[in-house]
């Protein structure tokens, strides 16, 4: 016999779980106990949104479950708006919330969390795939297994159990549960589409973030080299396909290429969209005009295909990387050697120490300094809307940014969690002042996890897709600008970690050569803060 918080603690090792993440509390401190006797490393977040931001990241990289775990009450609402982002970004992740006492309930209690205080398991009910409290020991074993049925079956995503703090340290018989197998669909249409392939005169690819989360940068590069079709990327399909290749006509949409508008209006006769809802973020500037004579939409079910653009439409419903497999099965590997530009460096505009740096030279200045495998985790602004536009990819899946849910300041934390899984990687979080504002203190969690990411901030003292947003729609911005900025290099330091504060790209560039170093010999995150022009106007005004 073994208390419950034992055998959950045993079955994360058992799943290859080495860290968890959040922050303790009395109602969950036995898990916090038994993960530690099973040498699983308690990651201590500064924020519990923090924490599930971080067990994010780290699934996204291990190609593993993540676990999250927060206290009753407050603890678990903090935890809400990670699992609406893992859930747009199809993330598998087990959230596990603490509640004062099950024999208790419906007693006035602290941070309670059933229905009698802060429901968090109708709360969770709304931004994961399955949210369920444990209220009998003997019912564990079962509501873990529909969790984990739930988080890592064809479309992937958060899941959450509270367990009260009595069902966490009651002993039971033991067991142990196999991360279940995802079965791959394969569509029945996948000959037609093969024959549509086939007659098409002037085929386009529309690659979105459901290539990163399926994994099938290879396949989608294949077929379009197979079947000699272009390809333009929606902001969150930014990294899936590098832009050296002679197919790659850039991004779509906010940060997008005059190349990929073009080619539409010069007509497409089939559309292929792959990993991508088609939402207003990756359609912003498509007009009526681009519409696309018949489009092919891979994905695992049927619920936004056909209801954005009103052309005929053939679901390819499934697994991208099985049906792409499925389509290539008689397709010969052949040479892409042909097919790859010379990796250029972009022109940099040097400019004085009067004058701030504009935020696409900031870009072109990061890409050119860094090593061509680097991670990027975009986080959700101008900021990397500019990486979109002006930041090449040299390797597929080497770009992370979220265009659907858009939660601020979660890659601070999703680039500590992959450091963390993946320690040999250049990591490096893009993140603007609006974003430190919000979850910024999470660099110290970087810090005490020897999570060495390379933070690179840009400053322009504002909230700067909003504040332009609001002067391009209605001539005055309200509440965008901060009355006093936030110096990020003090911030940083403030909190043991080194920083930098550059004014010109010769500064950023060398902050970033010193940054490099710096990680690769004392293991400790670096934060460059760089000043732009407040006055830019940023990739995203296409969006109406």
């Amino acid at each position: 016999m073994k208390t419950c918080a034992t055998i959950l603690a045993k079955n994360f090792k058992h799943w290859g779980i080495d860290y968890i993440f959040g922050i303790p509390g009395k109602a969950i401190s036995p898990l916090i106990y038994a993960s530690d006797k099973e040498d699983i490393t308690f990651v201590l977040s500064k924020h519990e949104t923090g924490g599930g931001f971080c067990a994010s990241g780290y699934s996204l990289m291990t190609n593993k479950i993540g676990v999250a775990i927060g206290t009753s009450g407050p603890g678990g609402t903090n935890l809400l708006t990670a699992a609406g982002q893992a859930k747009a970004s199809n993330i598998p992740l087990l959230i596990i919330t603490g509640h004062p006492s099950v024999k208790d309930t419906g007693k006035a209690m602290g941070q309670d969390s059933s229905i009698f205080g802060t429901d968090l398991v109708e709360m969770f009910k709304h931004v994961t795939k399955f949210s369920a409290r444990v209220e009998r020991s003997d019912m564990l074993q079962i509501y873990l297994q529909h969790a984990l049925e739930k988080a890592l079956s064809d479309i992937k995503g958060p899941v959450h159990l509270s367990i009260p703090f009595d069902i966490l340290i009651e002993e039971i018989e033991s067991f142990q549960l196999d991360l279940p197998t995802s079965y791959e669909m394969i569509s029945p249409l996948v000959d037609n589409v093969i024959t549509l392939l086939n007659n098409a005169k002037r085929p386009l690819m529309f690659l979105g973030k459901g290539v990163h989360s399926s994994k099938s940068y290879h396949e989608v590069r294949r077929l379009a080299e197979n079947w000699n079709i272009p390809v333009i990327t929606t902001p969150g399909g930014k990294g899936t396909f590098i832009t050296n290749h002679t197919l790659s006509l850039g991004g779509f949409g906010l940060g997008g290429t005059m190349e990929a508008s073009e080619y539409l209006l010069q007509g497409v006769d089939l559309l292929l969209v792959i990993g991508t809802k088609l939402s207003d973020m990756s359609l912003a500037g498509f007009t009526q005009d681009m519409f696309p004579d018949h489009i092919v939409h891979f994905d695992y079910e049927q619920t936004f295909i056909a209801k954005t653009l009103d052309v005929p439409t053939t679901p390819l419903l499934g697994d991208i990387r099985a049906n792409l497999k499925a389509i290539l099965k008689d397709v010969k590997e052949i040479d892409n050697s042909n097919y790859l530009l010379p990796k250029q460096k972009k022109e940099i505009e040097i400019n004085s120490r009067l004058k701030r740096m504009s935020a696409a030279n900031t870009l072109k200045v990061i890409r050119n300094a860094l090593p061509d495998d680097t991670v990027i985790f975009g986080d959700d602004g101008s900021h990397t809307f500019y990486g979109i536009k002006y930041f090449d990819i040299f390797e597929p899946g080497t770009f992370f940014f979220d265009d659907v849910f858009g939660a601020m300041g979660h890659a601070i934390g999703y680039s500590i969690g992959a450091k963390i899984a993946a320690p040999d990687k250049n990591i490096v979080c893009l993140v603007g002042d609006g974003c430190m504002f919000m979850h910024g203190t999470e660099i110290s969690t970087a810090l005490n996890s020897q999570a060495p990411v390379l933070f690179i901030t840009l400053n322009n003292g504002m909230l700067d897709m909003v504040e332009k947003g609001m002067r391009k729609m209605n001539g005055k911005s309200i509440g965008a600008v901060y009355d006093t900025p936030v110096n990020i290099s003090l911030f940083a330091q403030s909190m043991g970690l080194e920083a930098f504060q550059c004014f010109t790209p010769i500064d950023l560039k060398e902050a970033i050569h010193q940054s490099l170093q710096m990680i690769e010999q004392t293991k400790k995150p670096v934060v460059i803060e760089v000043i732009v022009d407040k006055d830019e106007i940023p990739p995203t005004m296409g969006r109406q």
